[in-house]
């Protein structure tokens, strides 16, 4: 048995960044883990994997369609999957390595095994228990099924078993178009798959801005993934190796039947908070199946915190990192604020798409007086050059105070981009704060001044 001031359950990102931020505010700290490695899902199955096959086979794609054009000749690239994968597990490596060394720097014992919470202050691993003055719960998420289907991680396959099949399939079908369905179907389309994606809605990406939605489900049917929308799956089975997907068509109520040899099932994700003994605990769980926690992260149980997938809100591993942060300087009689109207979300297809704040909807929905500034990357001369010229920035803000309300951008480094647009709604910033801003030439970053501009008396470049 030892003695903590906090234990951390769960080393995701949420986790690992909340026991380090502990142990530089001076409690002694240790953090939680039953896998082999540290980083929960996003290190190990998730944001860091997805990221490395996305990089690796859009440089596939730009042999494939663009290097010629540079005076490149590389005729006929070849993909070795084996290497690709040892690529990945490198990445994988590295980081959860890197996290093993914060670790130690700070002082942090890694507490090996599945943890419950018998009762306050205790943390039971195995047959060992520990206690602590502070439990934070960052137990992160889990990917979320549908019924009447079973998963397998070979033919039928959730995002970890997607991002460690056997081989290239000749067709897959995504079920979901959300963020992890585009990502994934973008890699295998690349690498040469045929990628269907299904969707229950009829539009793809709920909730992001209408305008980027279009554009973005347009540039990927370019790329090459079909799309099958208003379909509501029934049934998915597997025979001889082969996978059947039963759908209804919802406006038509049609019955459909497709088969291919890998169904990727991305239909969301959940919070993972098995065993932990919440319920005997007598902590509140909202109907979704999230911790409730107050302002500061506390359950309803003295002494025992919640952040990132396991609570509400948008499951990402910037929020949670943010929220690990914060619950931290709250135990430490700080502020521990985090701003959730400025947490931007990111998918990474090529080209990216990025959004920080409100959507147009959402403001028509509010009756709210807005004006829209756009750029189109076409006008953009580094976008030109590097054959990255699809898509545009978009930036919304209040006619009367200017004041910056939120950004869409789907183009070349939109993620990237997307952070001076963060930054300045942090501080309460004009449009006109960023069109006055000087953007270096040739960047991408130009095309987010441009469109601040637009917000004003008018856009240079188009």
């Amino acid at each position: 048995m030892a003695s903590y001031d906090v234990i951390v359950i769960g080393s995701g990102p949420g986790g690992y960044v909340s026991a380090i931020r502990c142990a530089q505010l001076g409690f002694k700290t240790a953090c939680v883990e039953g896998q082999n490695a540290l980083g929960g899902t996003c290190l190990n199955v998730g944001c860091i994997p997805s990221k490395a096959l996305l990089h690796a086979s859009h440089q596939l794609h730009e042999a494939q369609h663009n290097f010629a054009k540079m005076g490149l000749i590389a005729d006929n690239p070849v993909v070795d999957w084996t290497k690709m994968q040892g690529y990945k597990s490198e990445v994988i490596e590295g980081n959860t390595q890197g996290i093993e060394f914060l670790f130690k720097k700070n002082k942090i014992d890694w507490l090996k095994g599945w943890a419950t919470i018998p009762s306050v202050g205790k943390v039971l691993i195995g047959d060992e228990t520990h206690t602590a003055k502070h439990i934070i719960i960052a137990s992160g998420s889990e990917p979320s099924t549908l019924p009447g289907i079973e998963i397998d991680e070979k033919i039928v396959v959730t995002s970890t078993g997607a991002l460690a099949l056997d081989k290239i399939p000749k067709k897959m079908i995504v079920i979901g178009a959300g963020v992890i369905g585009l990502e994934l179907g973008s890699v295998y389309a690349r690498l040469g798959a045929e990628v269907e994606i299904i969707e229950f809605l009829d539009e793809i990406t709920p909730g992001m801005d209408v305008e980027i939605q279009k554009n973005f489900q347009r540039i990927l049917k370019k790329q090459g993934l079909k799309f099958t929308m208003g379909a509501a799956v029934q049934s998915v089975s597997v025979n001889d190796k082969i996978a059947k997907v039963n759908y209804l068509k919802r406006k038509k109520d049609t019955e459909h039947e497709v088969e291919a040899d890998v169904v990727l099932v991305a239909t969301g994700r959940k919070p993972f908070t098995d065993g932990l003994g919440l319920e005997a605990l007598g902590i509140a769980i909202t109907a979704g199946g999230q911790i409730e926690t107050d302002n500061h992260y506390s359950t309803n149980i003295s002494g025992i915190y919640a952040i990132g997938d396991a609570i509400t809100g948008p499951m990402l591993a910037h929020k949670a990192e943010d929220e690990g942060m914060a619950v931290a300087e709250v135990l430490a009689g700080q502020a521990g604020h985090v701003n959730y109207g400025v947490i931007p979300g990111v998918i990474y297809t090529h080209p990216e798409v990025a959004s920080v704040g409100l959507t147009e909807e959402q403001l028509k929905e509010t009756n709210h007086n807005y004006k829209v500034g756009k750029f189109s990357f076409m006008g953009n001369g580094r976008a030109k050059a590097n054959f990255a010229s699809e898509g545009f920035v978009k930036i919304i803000a209040d006619v009367t105070t200017d004041r910056i309300l939120g950004a869409h951008i789907i183009g070349p480094m939109a993620g990237d981009l997307i952070h001076e647009i963060c930054v300045a709604m942090e501080f309460g910033a004009a449009s006109e704060d960023l069109a006055r801003t000087c953007h270096a030439h040739p960047t991408y970053s130009e095309a987010v001044r441009e469109a601040a501009l637009a917000c004003g008396n008018g856009a240079i470049h188009s």
